[in-house]
C-alpha cells in the first residue's frame, strides 16, 4: 500500500494539499475555490469523492477561502480549532464540525493525521503529519522558525511539503515596506530558503524520497534559484517546486523508497512520539 500526494496550489494566493491512499484522502487547507479544487483534481485523475475530511492549519484567507463552499457541497467533516474558526469568521453545520488536539492522531479510514503547533502570526496555527501503512507525509508551511516539533516530525517523513518562502537577499533588497519585511522574517512569519535548507540537511531521514518546496513568495523568491539550491544537496531526494499557479503532478510514495509521478485513477500508522508543548 502507498500514499499519493499533490499540491493543488501553493502560495499567498491560495494553498491546498492532497494526501491519500487507494480508498480515502484528506485535504490540508482549502485556500482556492471549490471549483478550482474540482478542476485540478479532475485533471490529475483524482476523485473528489475519496476526500473524507479537510484539516485547517490557520485562519489566513489563503488557507480557508474555498472552505465554506467545499464543505457544504460535499458535506465534508472539517477539522479546525475553535479559535481558528472564530478568527476566520467561519460557520459550519454542527454535524460537520470537528476539532483536534495537538499531537493526538485523528483517524480517517486507514489514514492517521497528527496536528502539531507551529510559530506563525495566526491565532492557533498547526502543521500536520499524514500517515498510512508506515508511510509519513508532512505538510509544513507558514512557519516562522523551525521548532523542535517540526524537527522531530520531519525526521519521520518519506515525503514533505516544506515552506521555502523567501530568499534573504531578495527580501532585503526588495520594495516591501520595512514592517512587512520584519513580519516575514521575524520568527512568526515564514521560512527562508536558507532555514528550509538547514532543516533539510540536518534532519532529513535516509528514507525521504521527495521534497515539495512550497509557499514560495512571488516577489521575494525564484523557483529556479531555490530549485538549484536544493538540487545541489538533494542526493537521492527528488525536489519539486509546488506552484502558485497550478497543481503539481501526483506523486506515488511507497516504502520501497522509490517516488514516481504517475497519472492516478485509483490508488497505518506508526504514530510519532508525542511531545510536550515546548518550542526552541
Amino acid at each position: 500500500m502507498s500514499l499519493f500526494i499533490t499540491s493543488l496550489n501553493s502560495g499567498s494566493n491560495g494553498n491546498c494539499y492532497y494526501v491519500g491512499n487507494d480508498t480515502e484522502a484528506v485535504l490540508i487547507d482549502a485556500g482556492i475555490s471549490c471549483r478550482e479544487i474540482e478542476k485540478r483534481m479532475k485533471r490529475l485523475g483524482l476523485f473528489i469523492e475519496k476526500v473524507k475530511a479537510v484539516f485547517v492549519s490557520h485562519e489566513h484567507s489563503d488557507h480557508i477561502k474555498g472552505l465554506p463552499v467545499l464543505v457544504k457541497k460535499y458535506q465534508l467533516p472539517v477539522y479546525i480549532t475553535p479559535l481558528t474558526m472564530r478568527r476566520g469568521g467561519l460557520i459550519f453545520d454542527e454535524h460537520l464540525l470537528k476539532s483536534f488536539i495537538a499531537h493526538e492522531a485523528v483517524s480517517i479510514g486507514q489514514l492517521s493525521i497528527i496536528p502539531f503547533p507551529k510559530f506563525h502570526d495566526a491565532s492557533d496555527p498547526y502543521s500536520f503529519i499524514v500517515s498510512g501503512n508506515h508511510i509519513c507525509v508532512g505538510v509544513f508551511t507558514d512557519i516562522g522558525v523551525p521548532c523542535n516539533h517540526l524537527k522531530h516530525y520531519f525526521k519521520q517523513c518519506h515525503a514533505a511539503f516544506l515552506e521555502a518562502n523567501y530568499d534573504e537577499e531578495m527580501l532585503e533588497k526588495g520594495n516591501y515596506p520595512f514592517h512587512l519585511k520584519k513580519r516575514i522574517r521575524g520568527g512568526l512569519g515564514h521560512l527562508s530558503n536558507k532555514q528550509a535548507l538547514e532543516l533539510f540537511l540536518s534532519h532529513r531521514p535516509h528514507f525521504m524520497s521527495h521534497l515539495l518546496l512550497s509557499h514560495l513568495s512571488k516577489n521575494n523568491n525564484s523557483p529556479e534559484l531555490v530549485q538549484n539550491l536544493f538540487n545541489a544537496y538533494a542526493e537521492n531526494v527528488r525536489v519539486v517546486i509546488a506552484s502558485r499557479y497550478q497543481e503539481t503532478e501526483v506523486f506515488h510514495i511507497c516504502t520501497s523508497e522509490i517516488l514516481e509521478a504517475i497519472p492516478v485513477s485509483h490508488r497505518h500508522t506508526k504514530r510519532p512520539l508525542q511531545l510536550s508543548l515546548s518550542f526552541a
